[in-house]
């Protein structure tokens, strides 16, 4: 397992880190100038792509679709609830019934995370607008007090939502995954000695999480006999 360098690129003292298109290939250059790892994604699959999505309430209820179920299945309930509703808004998701909900393919559970999203932002509780110029922690804080949005939620909005360049989302599967495969690590590794790996990739962690996921997309894993 080879031991990358740890790299400091931003001011520490920058409490709000974000990546461009403009600037992401040159970080995903940077990371592999430190950890040959990345050098050998990159040059067996290419960049990975610029995942983004818009900071609205169409993302996070995307991202919400998307806990424990497959991306395709997720992206079919959003397509079915757009469809239903042509523009898919906070008021005109709330209109919808509880059987409308079902009809396109969105549980009951998350239906309730849904309209409890929808309300906290027809009230002003949240206001996604207001957070381009906040830290990551208090948006953290504001969407993890929502019911059905955890950490993992969170993470997803910050990286892809608000381009923010140092998170990494350990409770995302496929990430630990890729991570596991691509450092070789032992079945019995322990979180902490992930995060230990995952902390020297500071300040690009959403980059490294990225290259990680791409690979996991590009390379699959043999299937176990």
């Amino acid at each position: 397992m080879s031991n990358p360098k740890k790299i400091s690129i931003f001011d520490n003292n920058n409490m709000i880190k974000q990546f461009s298109k403009t600037n992401y290939h040159s970080i995903c250059d940077e990371l592999a100038s430190a950890d040959p790892d990345f050098q050998k994604i990159i040059n067996d699959h290419g960049y990975p792509p610029f995942w983004s999505r818009p900071n609205s309430f169409e993302s996070l209820v995307h991202i919400i679709l998307e806990q424990q179920v497959s991306l395709a299945s997720a992206l079919s309930a959003l397509n079915k609830l757009k469809e239903r509703v042509q523009e898919l808004t906070p008021a005109r998701v709330l209109l919808l019934t509880d059987e409308e909900m079902r009809a396109c393919y969105v549980s009951r559970q998350k239906n309730s995370y849904i309209k409890y999203l929808a309300e906290a932002l027809l009230s002003g509780q949240l206001k996604l607008e207001e957070f381009h110029d906040l830290p990551d922690d208090k948006i953290r804080t504001q969407l993890t007090a929502l019911k059905g949005i955890g950490n993992w939620t969170a993470d997803v909005y910050l990286m892809f939502a608000l381009q923010r360049a140092d998170i990494f989302p350990i409770g995302d599967l496929a990430a630990v995954n890729a991570l596991k495969r691509v450092k070789q690590l032992p079945a019995p590794t322990t979180p902490e000695e992930m995060l230990a790996i995952i902390a020297q990739w500071q300040p690009y962690r959403t980059i490294a999480a990225m290259l990680l996921w791409h690979y996991y997309l590009s390379a699959p894993a043999p299937p176990t006999p």
